[in-house]
């Protein structure tokens, strides 16, 4: 596996390797892998002849006040867990790197980033379709690939590669769970036994709803209530947002038509946890 740091050089290598008519998948991560990361990894390796795999921790995506120098890292462990799944690359950017002294360009997504997580966390999302933009332009892959837990992440980066003509297929791959049903994620590891065990209430309320859902409910509100009362019952968790929205404008939904997204954040601790389901009618 080789080990890139400079933009120049990633931009080089893809350049050569686009010319000798290799197909190139990219896999964005911030790091502290986990198996979530490494399912998005092994499809890459199905959907092209090369792989490659950003860890970079993106400080544009953190508000002040968030986890940004608490974020979990630990590069050895991330390098020897790539080289074990068959990574042809693993682009490791410097920030200095990434935002050069006099860096003052963003890309946002208007529309999108009025909903859920965006609501709720200014500017966030600027930070990851910015750096998301950048990525493309340095690695320039055919493919990229993104986990579904953060739903609205995904659909901002297809909406934002269709607005600007990105020639990159943008690829969404499943939740990937522990065997109690908690979504994968880095900030898992902030944690504590008790706080482990209170989490899997963001399961067990999808799982209510799913049920409700499947036994004939098409209306929000009581999915909702549901939803609500199932994540109440714990005293270690604070709801920040539950909706039920449409899948692709994120906008808010009454009742199930087609299709639905439900999507929640909880904190538990100080871990800010979010995970989601779909619903057809």
């Amino acid at each position: 596996m080789k080990v890139i740091e400079k933009v120049s050089e990633m931009q080089n290598w893809s350049e050569r390797e686009r010319c000798a008519g290799k197909r190139i998948v990219l896999v964005p991560t911030m790091g502290f892998l986990h198996e979530g990361h490494l399912s998005l990894v092994r499809e890459g390796r199905k959907r092209g002849d090369l792989l490659v795999v950003s860890l970079f921790v993106n400080p544009k995506q953190f508000a002040p006040g968030e986890d940004y120098k608490n974020y979990p890292r630990d590069l050895e462990r991330d390098r020897k867990l790539l080289e074990r799944e068959s990574a042809d690359v693993l682009l490791r950017p410097s920030v200095e790197e990434v935002y050069p002294e006099g860096h003052q360009t963003h890309v946002e997504v208007e529309r999108l980033d009025q909903f859920l997580c965006g609501a709720f966390r200014p500017g966030h999302f600027r930070g990851v379709v910015t750096m998301v933009a950048k990525l493309f332009n340095i690695v320039r892959p055919h493919v990229a690939i993104f986990g579904l837990k953060d739903y609205q992440q995904f659909q901002m980066i297809r909406r934002m590669t269709a607005d600007l003509n990105f020639d990159i297929e943008v690829v969404g791959h499943p939740i990937v769970r522990e065997t109690d049903g908690l979504a994968m994620s880095s900030r898992n590891t902030y944690l504590n036994e008790p706080e482990r065990g209170a989490a899997l209430c963001l399961y067990r309320s999808l799982r209510k709803a799913e049920s409700l859902v499947r036994r004939g409910e098409r209306q929000g509100k009581p999915i909702l209530d549901a939803v609500r009362q199932e994540i109440g019952k714990i005293s270690l968790a604070r709801i920040e947002y539950v909706h039920l929205c449409h899948p692709s404008s994120l906008e808010e939904v009454e009742k199930i038509d087609d299709e639905a997204l439900l999507a929640l954040a909880v904190w538990i601790g100080k871990a800010r946890l979010i995970d989601n389901t779909i619903f057809k009618a």
